[in-house]
């Protein structure tokens, strides 16, 4: 298994496992913690297949995606009544996971030669992706939209990646680097409680 597939299942865990408690937070039953856990966990990579025309998207071709989210709701079922214990865990495995997917999306994305509007673009998407379609399925204003720096984080990601291609970075080396960026924003935002500026007056 090369580097690029690892991180690609290791941000599908943690995303998935993110959904998963999510879903055990809204009391959902255990068909609807599993559907979250995938809707979660491959939702941003079928957003970035499709829009650089990798189709089908590797979630529909290698099963272990799949998998990958079932295993993560069914840790979720397994500790359900510790929810409320673990949710800190919860969002850091939520931040983990933007950072690894940023990272995927901008090395993809330059792949496919887009400029580098297209790679943040395309880095952002794929980080967020899963999480919007979790939210809107929860009957909730997606995180990306009202708080917590989350977007910005995935762009700054993505941007580094795109710096690191241009001064001649080691793909691996890139990849790591840009997910820590991300990764450290996010938890950087989560903290201090950072966020954009909202328009006031506006209600």
């Amino acid at each position: 298994m090369d580097l690029l597939t690892a991180l690609d299942l290791f941000g599908v865990f943690v995303f998935a496992l993110s959904g998963g408690f999510d879903a055990a937070r809204y009391k959902l039953d255990i068909l609807g913690i599993f559907v979250l856990a995938v809707a979660s966990g491959v939702g941003g990579g079928i957003i970035r297949d499709v829009l650089l025309g990798v189709t089908p998207p590797a979630v529909f071709i290698n099963e272990t995606y799949l998998m990958t989210c079932l295993l993560a709701g069914l840790s979720v079922i397994t500790f359900a009544s510790r929810v409320k214990r673990y949710f800190d865990w919860v969002r850091i495995a939520d931040a983990i996971g933007l950072g690894v997917f940023a990272a995927i999306g901008a090395s993809k994305a330059i792949d496919h030669d887009l400029g580098w509007v297209g790679v943040l673009m395309i880095s952002t998407l794929s980080a967020v992706g899963g999480g919007v379609i979790r939210d809107v399925l929860l009957g909730e204003i997606p995180l990306v939209l009202r708080a917590d720096f989350y977007a910005v984080a995935a762009m700054m990601g993505g941007g580094t990646f795109l710096i690191g291609y241009e001064l001649g970075l080691g793909e691996q080396v890139n990849m790591i680097l840009s997910a820590s960026v991300a990764i450290s924003a996010r938890f950087a935002a989560i903290k201090f409680g950072l966020s954009l500026p909202k328009v006031r007056g506006a209600a």
